[in-house]
């Protein structure tokens, strides 16, 4: 009778074990998923907290980077406006000294004149279409696309002291070359022609173009000088000269002397407007430095063809004489008669022995101009760094918010889900 009395204790007890035992799994199973949310919850913090910082980072070297620019920018339009200032200040020293002087007589530029009336004759020819141009729409012919790059003629670029010298440089470079069109830029010399697919020149375009709608025809091949792509003159500068004439060493004969009768070297006897002497390319070189100096280098003068033969032996770069003699270079020699060359340098007038302030005002002016010119290009790339910046700050600014929103709908329901598990755990 024992056996049947000790069922129903052992039945209970083991109904209560494995009661006990439902209602711990149920506490630890709870616990568990509690503890996970938290852990979890507590590593995506720690990516939301370093997340956030990152963005906040970023967010703020940008910014600094719009703050750099745009003091860049301060800085420079400060710089520009006392640049204009001084090149105002210099203009009205010009101003004052047109104002006091004589006017030019009619025969002082009676040289240049007929310079531009013998390029004229050559009406077929490039520069006898630009100066056509410019006769037909006088300082407007600048504003042309096609002509914006052109700097002139190299006939019109420079004057000598007198007809004999104008002669023999003008024949030793050659009508071709004289007539030959000067551009600042690479861009210049493409804008006078174009070509079809097939290599041919398109005539209704370009320099051809501009013949046809002023009547005219270009014909045969002609010369263009790039100025930015030739090699400058390297060396220095004659000390305190107004025309910025180059330093070259004199030559000197083997017993060290300089020849007899040399009178200096082709390139520094072209005199050069004021507004052409100082920078016209973009690294800042000036007409004597590039132009001429291509074209001459260092040609040497003598009085006599006897002098220019004594000195043989120390030309390098070819030599005319005042009396016809002309060497092209080390041992070519053109013999024979003169050679008339239509197309000659002009003459220095009278009015063009300005005082030495006069030209160094002038100097300082294209100097001037010229800094003026790469500040304003220094601008526009600032600007457009700046601009850059600044979108690049919206933009990040942008996703810190969005980031700032998404963690805080995350943070809402991890906050909701952890509630929910200790309701169920409860």
């Amino acid at each position: 009778m024992f056996q049947p009395n000790n069922q129903f204790p052992i039945k209970s007890l083991a109904v209560q074990e494995s009661s006990a035992m439902m209602q711990v799994d149920k506490n630890e199973t709870s616990l568990v998923v509690e503890d996970e949310m938290q852990n979890g919850g507590f590593a995506q913090a720690e990516s939301i907290i370093f997340y956030t910082k990152r963005l906040q980072d970023d967010l703020h070297l940008i910014g600094l980077k719009v703050k750099q620019h745009e003091e860049n920018m301060k800085l420079l339009k400060s710089q520009k406006n006392k640049l204009e200032d001084s090149i105002l200040d210099l203009q009205v020293i010009l101003g004052k000294y047109h104002s006091s002087t004589t006017p030019t007589t009619a025969n002082d530029d009676h040289s240049e004149k007929e310079t531009t009336e013998k390029i004229l004759q050559h009406e077929k020819s490039a520069a006898g279409i630009l100066l056509q141009l410019k006769t037909r729409h006088g300082n407007r012919a600048a504003d042309i696309p096609l002509t914006k790059d052109v700097v002139g003629i190299v006939a019109m670029l420079g004057k000598v002291d007198d007809d004999n010298l104008s002669r023999l440089l003008s024949e030793y470079l050659g009508l071709e070359t004289m007539l030959a069109i000067v551009c600042k830029t690479y861009d210049g010399v493409k804008a006078l022609e174009f070509y079809d697919n097939e290599g041919c020149i398109n005539l209704s375009s370009g320099l051809h173009g501009l013949a046809s709608s002023i009547g005219r025809t270009l014909e045969g091949r002609f010369l263009v000088i790039c100025l930015e792509n030739l090699r400058p003159y390297a060396g220095e500068f004659v000390h305190n000269d107004p025309q910025r004439r180059l330093d070259i060493l004199k030559p000197r004969l083997p017993n060290g002397e300089c020849p007899p009768g040399f009178l200096g070297y082709a390139v520094n006897m072209i005199n050069v407007d004021s507004t052409n002497l100082f920078c016209l390319t973009a690294s800042g070189h000036g007409l004597r430095e590039t132009l001429f100096y291509s074209l001459f280098s260092r040609l040497q003068v003598y009085k006599t063809r006897v002098d220019m033969v004594h000195a043989l032996p120390c030309i390098t770069d070819g030599a005319i004489s005042l009396d016809g003699g002309m060497i092209r270079r080390t041992g070519v020699f053109s013999l024979g008669n003169r050679e008339e060359v239509e197309v000659k340098f002009p003459k220095l007038s009278a009015a063009s022995g300005l005082p030495d302030s006069y030209l160094e005002s002038e100097r300082q002016i294209s100097e001037l101009k010229w800094r003026k010119e790469r500040m304003l290009e220094d601008m526009k790339r600032e600007q457009a760094l700046w601009d850059n910046a600044k979108f690049n700050f919206e933009r990040k600014k942008k996703d810190f918010l969005k980031f700032l929103a998404d963690s805080s709908s995350y943070a809402t329901q991890h906050q909701i889900l952890g509630a929910q598990s200790r309701l169920t755990s409860s």
